[in-house]
């Protein structure tokens, strides 16, 4: 589908709507995006998240990388989040390193993992990147500095940064991106990954969702599906579906905008649950939203690589796929995304129309009315 369709047919599904992302949400969004919530030090950031849940009415419980919050009705929907960003972990005296790869343990890395690939594009966009520091526990500010340089040191093999005006931070102290989250009538930009989603399922909360929301930590470096999947072998019921939400990065803005939604089939881990991703598929026909598979666009993207005698591209690794592949069974689900573009940027940027779409397909799910 080309852009200009594309527009076409959003423009006829907001004919229906009187308001596009309410004031209220774009409140929530902001106070989210400010609270800092590096890898590995989501601490701070899991305390506002308790407060602006219970502010809705939901029933929050925490546990080690999760924060679980529950309508009257639990089992009606269950839906996850991971509320990690992307930031910095100070290792030494004004030493720096990319706070994944501590956390996930990939502190020597070897040239030949997707870690490595990220690596090296971290080096080129980093440059005088704003950020601050903070407590992980309490979230107290600390200072701020800038970015001064990011290299791959050559005996460690492994990202340091070296910044400027943070000198005095201790090793174990995380330093976050300054939020910079612009809303504009057209698209919602900033460190995206994944505030956006996380917020949204909040906002559920205060539109009147009585099911599950699941708040995991530590997604960034591969270990959220753990903490979920403990917290099915506690309290997990014989049905136990799930709906992990994110952002799904394409490399422009009209690919981005092809289709509204992003829907999958299966990762590189699992395939994921056939009759709940084409209920997706179905609500999304239903309401005249636009989706694409994120896979079956990778998988058309590798054959036309491979027609060149090119490496293919890996399907990516999702929280969901993870867990189905972990769990033998006990638990099962698909995903729903927001394509976006600038992904693990301070410039990550999702479509308007995609955020309110996205909104109405999970109130759709829930039963519950969007706001007008």
């Amino acid at each position: 589908m080309q852009l200009s369709a594309h527009l076409n047919h959003t423009n006829q599904y907001l004919q229906r709507r009187t308001a596009v992302l309410s004031q209220s949400f774009r409140d929530l969004l902001t106070i989210l995006a400010r609270a800092p919530s590096v890898v590995g030090a989501e601490h701070s950031f899991f305390r506002v998240l308790q407060r602006a849940l219970e502010e809705r009415g939901a029933d929050v419980k925490w546990y080690e990388g999760v924060l679980v919050a529950q309508g009257r009705r639990p089992h009606s929907l269950m839906l996850s989040a991971h509320i990690d960003r992307h930031g910095l972990i100070c290792t030494g005296p004004n030493e720096f390193q990319y706070a994944a790869f501590v956390s996930g343990g990939r502190s020597d890395l070897l040239g030949n993992s997707v870690s490595e690939e990220l690596m090296q594009l971290i080096v080129d966009r980093m440059g005088d990147e704003k950020v601050f520091a903070y407590e992980p526990w309490s979230g107290m500010y600390r200072g701020r500095g800038s970015i001064r340089q990011t290299y791959v040191c050559p005996h460690r093999n492994n990202l340091i940064f070296e910044l400027e005006g943070l000198e005095h931070v201790v090793a174990g102290t995380p330093v976050a991106f300054q939020d910079d989250l612009r809303i504009t009538d057209d698209s919602v930009t900033g460190q995206m990954d994944n505030v956006l989603t996380a917020a949204i399922l909040v906002y559920l909360f205060e539109l009147g969702f009585e099911g599950t929301a699941f708040f995991t930590a530590q997604e960034e470096a591969g270990r959220s599906w753990r903490y979920l999947l403990e917290w099915f072998r506690r309290f997990g019921g014989s049905t136990n579906q799930l709906v992990v939400v994110d952002t799904s990065p394409f490399p422009d803005v009209p690919t981005a905008r092809e289709h509204t939604l992003t829907l999958r089939h299966s990762d590189a881990n699992a395939e994921f649950n056939e009759e709940l991703t084409q209920q997706l598929a179905d609500t999304c026909e239903r309401m005249g939203i636009t989706y694409q598979f994120k896979d079956s666009y990778i998988k058309a993207q590798n054959a036309a690589l491979e027609a060149q005698g090119e490496s293919p591209k890996s399907l990516g690794s999702t929280e969901m796929g993870r867990i189905i592949s972990a769990s033998g069974g006990l638990v099962d689900g698909t995903t729903l995304q927001i394509p976006t573009t600038g992904y693990h940027t301070m410039d990550e940027s999702a479509s308007v129309v995609a955020c309110e779409a996205f909104i109405d397909v999970l109130c759709d799910l829930a039963g519950i009315q969007p706001e007008e």
